[in-house]
């Protein structure tokens, strides 16, 4: 079963273990059923008996089986493939990979979670095929693995998918169950309306395919929104950028990425922030440049210096057809050339290291 990783309560009585372990099924009365290992069926009352799940921490565990197994048959697992599981939750989906996988290695923060998972694993006989991590995903350094099949926390998706893309595992592919909204965004072109720097910087280093939508209803507790699988592929050739200017770029022409790269490099804040970078290789803002400048003559200094740095900016943009150009409507080639056209003239974007959650 697929969950959203967080925690919540359950009941500390052991005599109610068993009945979490397995498969949860909403039935008409809006109850949860559990299959226990000796295959009855008992009926546990969500906010009395069963597992306790907070829609506000991203707990739906994920309960259609034929779902489940498209899942598993999209990710192309093969028998000697190490599989790296995002959120298992109860397990439903780990216990169809373990049959499908060499390996499993699931990261689960919630221990309650890893506790079934662990005994249902144990009851099945696959313990031997399984390495669960009990940690923040987004702080643990992962082992070698060939493929990633993951439910992800819709508050933690974009910093995850980044980790994944931009981290330094070698994978064969993603395959990832989104909010559906967050997925369109990530499968969006340029020129689309949902075109934006999420899309721009995963496609820079992987291909995004859309897999198959899932709906609300599928899940229990069910979330306000749809959920979509795609599957991320690594690109096998990879542009010769440095990763740390090209964020920092993206992030400059896609804060406002329907404006003109020449009105928005027009802007006094952004060309001042521009020049300090290129001066000194870190972050200044606009008003702390202005703060250390001091007297009438730095002042003026500073107006100059901007201006003639606003000037080089914009021949930069007009001599190579890039002034009435808006972001959104960019290719990777373009908005590539167009960076190392500004590297060139000496006007650099990038500034502190960056964390998961700036990409």
């Amino acid at each position: 079963m697929i969950q959203k990783t967080v925690g919540s309560s359950i009941k500390s009585s052991t005599s109610c273990l068993s009945s979490f372990l397995l498969l949860f099924r909403r039935n008409s009365h809006s109850r949860i059923r559990g299959y226990e290992s000796n295959g009855q069926v008992v009926e546990k009352k969500k906010q009395h008996d069963g597992l306790f799940l907070q829609k506000s921490k991203g707990q739906h565990l994920l309960t259609n089986t034929r779902i489940l197994d498209s899942i598993v048959r999209s990710s192309d697992v093969r028998p000697t493939d190490t599989v790296l599981e995002i959120g298992p939750g109860t397990g439903n989906l780990t216990m169809k990979l373990l049959e499908a996988a060499h390996h499993v290695v699931a990261v689960e923060l919630d221990k309650r979670m890893v506790e079934i998972l662990r005994t249902r694993v144990s009851d099945h006989g696959f313990q031997h095929k399984l390495t669960i991590i009990q940690k923040d995903v987004l702080k643990t350094d992962f082992p070698e693995f060939d493929l990633v099949v993951a439910n992800i926390p819709y508050n933690i998706s974009s910093p995850l998918v980044a980790k994944l893309v931009y981290g330094s595992n070698t994978f064969r592919t993603a395959t990832l169950l989104l909010q559906k909204e967050f997925s369109r965004r990530l499968l969006a072109n340029p020129g689309d309306s949902d075109f934006n720097r999420l899309a721009v910087n995963v496609k820079l280093l992987a291909d995004v395919k859309f897999v198959m939508n899932v709906s609300k209803r599928e899940f229990v507790p069910p979330p306000k929104v749809d959920s979509s699988v795609v599957m991320i592929t690594p690109k096998e050739v990879k542009p010769d950028v440095d990763v740390r200017e090209w964020l920092a770029f993206t992030r400059t022409c896609f804060g406002k990425k329907n404006k003109t790269l020449g009105s928005m490099f027009r802007q006094k804040k952004k060309v001042v922030e521009l020049l300090s970078l290129s001066k000194v290789g870190i972050t200044t803002n606009a008003s702390d440049v202005v703060e250390e400048e001091e007297g009438e003559d730095r002042v003026l200094c500073l107006d100059t210096d901007a201006s003639m740095f606003k000037e080089r900016v914009i021949g930069v943009l007009k001599s190579n057809g890039f002034e009435d150009k808006r972001p959104s409507k960019l290719s990777h080639g373009e908005l590539l050339r167009l960076l190392s056209l500004f590297n060139q003239a000496g006007i650099f974007f990038h500034s502190l290291p960056m964390d998961l959650h700036d990409y």
